[in-house]
């Protein structure tokens, strides 16, 4: 046995799973005969946490293949648009998951809230522009990566400095500090945590559930008080042209049950019921 194999066998059931999904929940394992394949359009925030219930899923319904794709929401929402036919929809806000059922895209009656998530700042773990509080983040230098305007998590950190700056002890100079110090806007969360590692930003303003149980000890996390946080709110439905609509609503149930709930909350996200 390789030494990395006897590494892994060490390492949680739960995350054993959660680090096998890759494989089986982007497209990379292949339908045999009499399998069904589930495309979930999934928001990039929910990348760990998706792969690992599409893994487990698959283990307890061998006949069925999930094949998750990963994004932002903006981005998978255009490409239902243009015409892509995903069997379900996961969104990290209601507002693009809004917009498809104002088009018909979506079984409207499936369209539920199942989660919520908040934002957090994450700093490298060696931290070296020593930023501590939500004030650093104004210091001259600082280099702070965000979301665009039209990705969930870029657009929730636009209002929580909002709501920062209608905030005396911060005030509008300080929203206007913060987004002089932005180095870079990303569209999917995905791409925030390597410029820290990597040495390329000195923060970043991610999703509280960002963090994966594997990269924990490569950051620290700031959090942001509730006065000024947004609750995240993500939907999840199936689309109208799926043509595998009851498989999808079975996926959903396991998705909204007890093991994914376990799944979803062991990476920081809490399940709505």
């Amino acid at each position: 046995m390789r030494s990395h194999d006897k590494v892994t066998l060490l390492v949680p059931l739960l995350l054993i799973a959660v680090m096998l999904a890759v494989a089986g929940c982007t497209g990379t394992t292949q339908p045999t005969g009499g399998q069904t394949t589930l495309t979930v359009f999934t928001a990039a925030s929910l990348t760990g946490a998706f792969s690992g219930i599409g893994e487990t899923y698959m283990a307890e319904n061998p006949d069925v293949v999930v094949d998750c794709v990963f994004d932002g929401s903006q981005a998978l929402r255009t490409q239902i648009e243009q015409g892509a036919s995903p069997d379900i929809f996961v969104s990290a806000n209601v507002k693009h998951m809004g917009a498809l059922q104002g088009g018909g895209f979506m079984e409207n009656d499936t369209v539920t809230v199942f989660l919520e998530n908040s934002l957090a700042v994450i700093v490298p773990a060696e931290n070296p522009a020593n930023v501590t509080s939500l004030a650093d983040l104004a210091r001259p230098g600082v280099r702070l990566v965000i979301g665009t305007k039209d990705v969930p998590f870029g657009s929730y950190t636009r209002q929580v400095l909002d709501t920062m700056a209608a905030d005396p002890a911060y005030g509008a100079a300080y929203r206007d500090a913060v987004m002089e110090n932005v180095i870079s806007e990303e569209t999917a969360i995905t791409t925030v945590m390597p410029k820290l590692t990597l040495g390329e930003a000195d923060a970043a303003f991610v999703y509280k559930s960002d963090v994966r149980p594997e990269d924990r000890s490569l950051v620290r996390r700031i959090e942001v008080p509730a006065e000024y946080n947004v609750v995240a709110e993500y939907p999840l439905g199936i689309l109208a042209s799926s043509e595998q609509k009851a498989e999808a609503a079975a996926f959903i149930a396991f998705v909204r049950g007890p093991t994914g709930n376990a799944i979803l909350e062991s990476y920081g996200f809490d399940p709505v019921q």
